[in-house]
């Protein structure tokens, strides 16, 4: 494409982009989320007990996660979402039994924090039977 500049003369336009900032901000970009990634999947900070025999396990994406943090605030976590906020005790069931109708295997994993009442967790764990639910409990591995 050619153009006539204020001295009268035809000059070209110049054809190639400049791929060096688009490089610069995808670096960037690339940097922002690989620090960020991580956060994002840790969900609700929970100080797991340690056992000699846990067995390094994977949950599956679909699986359903129910978290109770020191305070005793219970989270619910299914399909690979983390939990935001907390939800009321009394509407656990109901949700584990929605959640639990979708899934062929009926299994809920329970991460219960280590400073947390024994009380609380065995409340809930009644609460994930009263679902319908087999109930694991998630620990860590004693170093």
């Amino acid at each position: 494409m050619a153009f006539i500049g204020h001295d009268r003369q035809v000059h070209s336009s110049l054809s190639e982009i400049n791929v060096t900032p688009l490089v610069d901000v995808m670096l960037v970009l690339l940097v922002i989320f690989m620090v960020t990634a991580p956060l994002l999947q840790a969900g609700i900070h929970v100080n797991l007990p340690r056992t000699r025999t846990a067995e390094p396990h994977t949950l599956s994406a679909n699986a359903i996660l129910v978290t109770v943090d020191r305070d005793g605030n219970i989270y619910l976590s299914s399909g690979g979402r983390t939990a935001q906020r907390p939800i009321n005790v009394n509407e656990l069931p109901r949700r584990l039994r929605q959640e639990l109708a979708q899934l062929a295997e009926k299994r809920v994993y329970v991460r219960g924090d280590g400073d947390t009442p024994y009380r609380v967790i065995a409340y809930v764990l009644s609460l994930c039977k009263e679902a319908g639910a087999s109930v694991s409990l998630v620990t860590d591995v004693e170093r």
